[in-house]
């Protein structure tokens, strides 16, 4: 571990326990919660989904496919399936990653982030507490919300295609 690494791990521990807060619960979304240890998820996922969803890391931008999706249809959480996003609120940020201007009600919860030593709000899937991304305030009216994603953290249902029946 370098320096850096540990003093954001140093911070992290010292701040997060002061600033966690979830603003959705799976209750929220009428789904049962979802838990799993992280071995069974590794079990489950391609290593690159289980480090984004379960280890919180941030795939490269301009790397996800997502990001040039255009069909009408709706975004699921890569490990429970649970649909967190409508296609008609999807928008072209220029980040490189696949960004929404808003959630489907109840399906992400929130929580400070300090790894990169100022604050962000980090939202993770409402049922299975996978990691989606960060919301910033520089988005598009209605909202002005940017909920930047990581695609490995998604998967992409066309409108008319059936969703995936939700993972137990």
């Amino acid at each position: 571990m370098n320096r850096r690494q540990t003093f954001h791990t140093l911070l992290g521990t010292l701040l997060i326990p002061l600033g966690v807060h979830r603003v959705a619960a799976a209750a929220d979304t009428g789904k049962p919660e979802l838990v799993m240890s992280k071995a069974e998820w590794a079990r489950l996922l391609p290593k690159s989904a289980f480090e984004v969803l379960f280890e919180e890391a941030t795939e490269p931008p301009n790397s996800s496919p997502l990001n040039h999706e255009k069909r009408d249809g709706t975004y699921v959480c890569a490990a429970c399936f649970l649909p967190l996003f409508d296609s008609a609120t999807k928008y072209d940020s220029g980040t490189g990653w696949p960004s929404f201007w808003q959630p489907l009600a109840g399906a992400v919860g929130t929580k400070l982030d300090f790894r990169l030593i100022w604050p962000r709000t980090e939202y993770h899937c409402s049922r299975c507490g996978g990691h989606q991304g960060h919301v910033f305030d520089d988005g598009p009216k209605p909202t002005g919300k940017r909920y930047c994603n990581n695609g490995l953290a998604l998967q992409f249902v066309a409108q008319g295609e059936p969703l995936p029946s939700l993972r137990t």
